[in-house]
């Protein structure tokens, strides 16, 4: 087991060396996908292994080893006592960008550290132009989602949402690093947009829908956003409610109660051993 500060990182199920971490930091090409880990269970792990075969298949007109990949975070987490943030990340040391058809072998990287607890601060969004690339993919090119996240914190903000456009028309995917969900009073409403649909999305509607809430999906213009009650940020670690998008503030009373929704619904998810 490692000191409780130190970072577990597995290439292929053993430990990772530093030529491996410069290849994937040279290459930029692969991708990925983030959970929690607590007890040695995770919440939606089908949901993940699927968004790695769908990456593979992209990327590298590859199949996924199911089986193994499980096994070594398994071997990670353990390391870790159990408890764990994991990244498991897809890439090739053998892929050149000069022959990008060329067949290759596909690595899989394993890093597992101290679990994150989740925060309940209010996030104070700023609306930005972006639109993310290959979408359907959580792919390692996130140079743009961290420099849109600095802008808005150098604007006195705490994160960037993203709007396709300018003017009030435009219209709302996800946020830097998270996807976000609206309350009007009656329903959730999910925004219909290019953007990477996250797994704890996809676990909350799940929940959701178990548990009888009316939920949406619609596009959802920049103009619109003060017509809602209530907003909240959410990816693997967590729900985050949204205190304010630009100058549109939403009431705390109305955030406690969708928190309260949301965290039912997300606790709905049963936690499967690795």
């Amino acid at each position: 087991m490692s000191s409780p500060g130190e970072p577990v990182v597995l290439l292929n199920g053993q430990q990772a060396g530093a030529d491996a971490l410069r290849v994937l930091a040279q290459s930029n090409y692969g991708h990925f996908t983030s959970l929690q880990v607590r007890g040695g269970a995770v919440q939606g792990l089908d949901m993940h292994l699927d968004r790695l075969r769908q990456g593979n298949a992209e990327l590298f007109d590859a199949g996924l080893d199911a089986g193994a990949v499980v096994g070594w975070m398994r071997q990670a987490a353990l390391a870790r006592g159990g408890d764990c943030s994991m990244r498991v990340t897809l890439f090739s040391r053998r892929f050149d960008h000069r022959q990008p058809l060329r067949p290759v072998a596909v690595d899989v990287l394993v890093a597992a550290s101290a679990p994150l607890v989740p925060t309940a601060a209010p996030l104070r969004l700023q609306t930005r132009c972006f639109v993310r690339p290959v979408p359907q993919l959580k792919h390692v090119g996130t140079f743009p989602l961290s420099h849109h996240r600095r802008q808005a914190l150098k604007a006195g903000f705490d994160d960037a949402l993203f709007v396709d456009g300018e003017g009030p028309g435009a219209a709302v995917s996800e946020g830097s690093f998270w996807n976000i969900g609206f309350w009007d009073g009656d329903q959730v409403v999910w925004p219909q947009a290019p953007a990477l649909r996250g797994t704890s999305e996809r676990l909350l509607q799940q929940g959701l829908a178990q548990a009888g809430i009316a939920q949406v999906v619609r596009p959802v213009a920049r103009a619109g956003l003060g017509d809602f009650l209530a907003a909240f940020a959410t990816n693997a670690n967590g729900v985050q409610p949204v205190a304010s998008i630009d100058r549109i503030g939403y009431a705390a009373a109305a955030q406690d109660a969708l928190l309260a929704l949301l965290a039912d619904a997300g606790g709905r998810a049963p936690w499967e051993p690795l």
